[in-house]
Parts: C-alpha cells; structure tokens; sequence
C-alpha cells in the first residue's frame, strides 16, 4: 500500500536497495557488453542509421519501463504524482545515460545523442501519460521469439576462409537467452499497446484487452550494412538478394495485465512486472519487403 505521506522508514530501504541494484547492473553491463574492447579517450558517435533504429526503440522500451518501476516505487514511499512523475524521469534518464557514458569510452562505440533522445522520449512518453490521465494507457512492450540462425556457409571476399552464419549471429547478439534478450535485434519486436477500454470506454471490449503495434527487423548482420571483416582480415560480404535488411511490422492484439482484477497485492505487483513483455497472440505482418503473412501465435 502507498504511504499517506513522505516515510522515511520506507525511503532508506529503497534507496539503499536501488543503489546497490544499480550498482550490480552496471557491473553485470560491462561484463557482457564491454569488457572485450579497449577502452578510449571519450567521445561522441553518429548511430542514428544503425540497426535499422532497433537499438533506438530498446532504449525508448527500457527508459520507459524504468519509469514506471522508479514511479511506483516513489508513490509507495509517499511521494506525491507531481513529485513522483519527475523523480522517475530523472531518475530513469540517469540509469540510461550511464550506459551512454560506457558506449563514449569504448573503443567500438561512441556517446550516442540520438540514444539520448530515444531515453528522453521514453521517459517523457510516461511522464505525460501520468500527467494527462494519472494511468498508462499506451504501454511499450517487448517481445523475443529466440529464433534460430541459418547455418549457411558463407566465404570471404578476400580469401579462403568461410563462417556459417548462425557463429556470426552468436558473435554479434550472443548465444545465451540473456544476452539474445539483451541484444539480438533479429529476433525482438518492440511494441506499444493501447488498451481499447481506456482509450474508448463505450465500447464492449473487457478492461484489459489491448490492442498493439509492434517494430521488428530481419537479417541484420552488422550496425550499418551486412559486411564486416574479421580479427584475421576476412571481409565477408552477404549477398543482399539472399539476406536483404528490411523492418517487419505487426498489428496484435494483446493482454494489459494490470488491469486483471485481483485483491490480493503480490498478484498484483506481478502482474504489473508482466506487463513489460508482450502476451503471445495471433499477428499480422507487414514487412519491408512488401509481404503481408498471418502468424498463428506471434511472440
């Protein structure tokens, strides 16, 4: 239950257990992320064509959804909306430009404006939802359907040597279901659900069906383009009529959990934590490559 008022009794064990959480994630980043490359004298990086803009949609998730942890968790310690509103904006915009901070002294990276923005638009898309309505009827979802690399062999250009796509696949987004989770724009969707009952309370639809718009991408084998050379000097270039780079969009519908009633307050904060990943459900996609496919149960 939130407090009436400001509890300090409540605030400190926040407070210290956020810090430590924040201290062990950061860590925990670096370990996955950066540690393999050589760290540089800060500096700043143009990635806005990357990753056909994934990268930019996961920070715009994750800023986001941190809002909304950082918001409750304000309201709970007795904070009032306005001061609650504002914590988690700054709040969440900090935890994100840490890892900005990480990406500016590493070698393969560089500080990102264009991810600072895509942070400052999910935490202000919380904000404002808050301000406008005192609830989040547009909520950012993510989903991953953890599907499999081919195993094509491919050949350099300039020699000999050959790499079956699904090791460059493992190299690039990791192998585990944590680090494909993490970083693998291939297999994640992106999504923002509105829920119909709170966005058109006339209608017959129960409180907690949402409908959603999810952004996808397919065969991105490198930041900018599918070529990249190794450690050893193979270039390898993968043909673009085989493995074109192209966006996927899907339309869903889609579960808001929060909104199930229940009376008891743990099923309730869990079922809140499961809103941040999108409800399997019958899709429609439509891709960059002009096609237009039905999924039986998307994720």
């Amino acid at each position: 239950m939130r407090a009436d008022s400001f509890s300090a009794r409540r605030f400190w064990p926040v407070a210290i257990g956020g810090t430590i959480t924040y201290g062990a994630a950061a860590y925990g980043l670096y370990q996955a992320w950066y540690k393999n490359y050589d760290l540089v004298n800060f500096r700043t990086f143009d990635d806005s064509h990357e990753w056909l803009q994934m990268d930019k949609l996961g920070h715009f998730l994750t800023t986001y959804s941190q809002a909304g942890t950082i918001y409750g968790g304000a309201r709970w310690i007795g904070f009032t909306p306005r001061q609650s509103r504002w914590t988690a904006a700054l709040v969440s915009s900090f935890l994100q430009a840490t890892v900005e901070v990480m990406d500016g002294f590493s070698a393969n990276w560089g500080f990102s404006w264009y991810d600072m923005a895509a942070n400052s638009l999910g935490a202000g898309l919380f904000v404002a939802q808050d301000a406008l309505w005192a609830e989040q009827r547009i909520i950012l979802k993510l989903s991953v359907n953890m599907a499999a690399y081919p195993t094509t062999l491919l050949q350099a250009a300039n020699s000999e040597a050959t790499i079956p796509l699904n090791v460059r696949g493992g190299e690039l987004h990791g192998v585990s279901v944590a680090e494909r989770i993490l970083k693998d724009y291939n297999t994640m969707t992106i999504w923002a659900s509105a829920n119909l009952k709170a966005l058109a309370p006339r209608g017959p639809w129960p409180a907690w069906l949402n409908i959603s718009v999810g952004h996808g991408a397919a065969n991105l084998y490198g930041g900018f383009e599918n070529t990249w050379t190794d450690e050893a000097g193979n270039t390898f270039v993968l043909p673009e009529a085989q493995y074109p780079r192209y966006r996927q969009w899907y339309l869903a519908p889609d579960v808001d959990f929060s909104r199930i009633p229940t009376r008891r307050p743990w099923l309730k904060v869990v079922l809140t934590t499961l809103n941040f990943i999108k409800a399997p459900a019958p899709a429609l996609e439509l891709n960059g490559r002009g096609r237009l496919k039905f999924h039986w149960l998307y994720f």
